[in-house]
């Protein structure tokens, strides 16, 4: 997930969130969980790496920083998602998705929020937001939810870069076109099983459609 934030981040919007420092983090973590915006999945905790490990004595406020940036873009998400009704999250997530999350809401609405909140890409979150919005889940609950396991998921992220970063860096500058290939490689591989998954499927329906029609 490193390498896909950063080969999927232009130069010029890496070099400009990057100069903002916690600003930029806050700004991230608004695009993050807003419906409207989409920051490349994992770029969060890209950016939050990198800045502590260049900055060690700031990780608290890095870590801060990201934090809060994503607890007001998920707020943002949650009203949205209220306002926007039942039918526009269903239509946006397929009716089953909707329904299962429903149903892990109303068992553990907290722990539904605090673990989705703690989980890194390419764990979902979105739906999980505009889930809590769409059932009305106490703001106050949802509120403390996401900023538990927001905080815990960056203060930890921020304390490894605080601690490896430097190394990370470094190993990633000496092999980078080799994971990028590598990554390349595995997204192909992926997008040619997922058509071939598809495409069988398809076939195997069309028999029992015929016999169907036949009966």
């Amino acid at each position: 997930m490193v390498l896909l934030g950063l080969v999927s981040i232009p130069a010029r919007a890496w070099n400009w969130i990057y100069g903002l420092g916690g600003l930029g983090l806050v700004l991230l973590g608004l695009a993050d969980n807003t419906p409207f915006i989409s920051a490349p999945p994992g770029s969060e905790d890209v950016f939050l790496i990198f800045l502590s490990a260049r900055h060690p004595h700031l990780w608290i406020y890095y870590a801060a920083m990201a934090t809060a940036g994503e607890v007001l873009g998920g707020y943002l998400g949650y009203r949205l998602a209220a306002r926007g009704g039942q039918e526009t999250f269903e239509r946006k997530v397929g009716k089953p998705r909707a329904t299962r999350i429903y149903k892990q809401f109303e068992k553990h609405g907290f722990l539904t929020v605090c673990a989705g909140s703690i989980l890194p890409p390419p764990f979902p979150y979105s739906p999980v937001v505009m889930a809590a919005g769409v059932m009305q889940y106490p703001r106050k609950d949802f509120l403390s939810a996401l900023l538990t396991g927001r905080a815990a998921r960056f203060f930890a992220v921020a304390f490894l870069g605080r601690v490896w970063g430097q190394q990370l860096i470094r190993f990633f500058s000496r092999y980078y076109l080799l994971f990028l290939y590598l990554l390349i490689a595995a997204l192909a591989a992926t997008g040619i099983g997922t058509v071939l998954y598809f495409v069988k499927r398809r076939r195997n329906q069309k028999p029992h459609a015929e016999t169907g029609r036949e009966a």
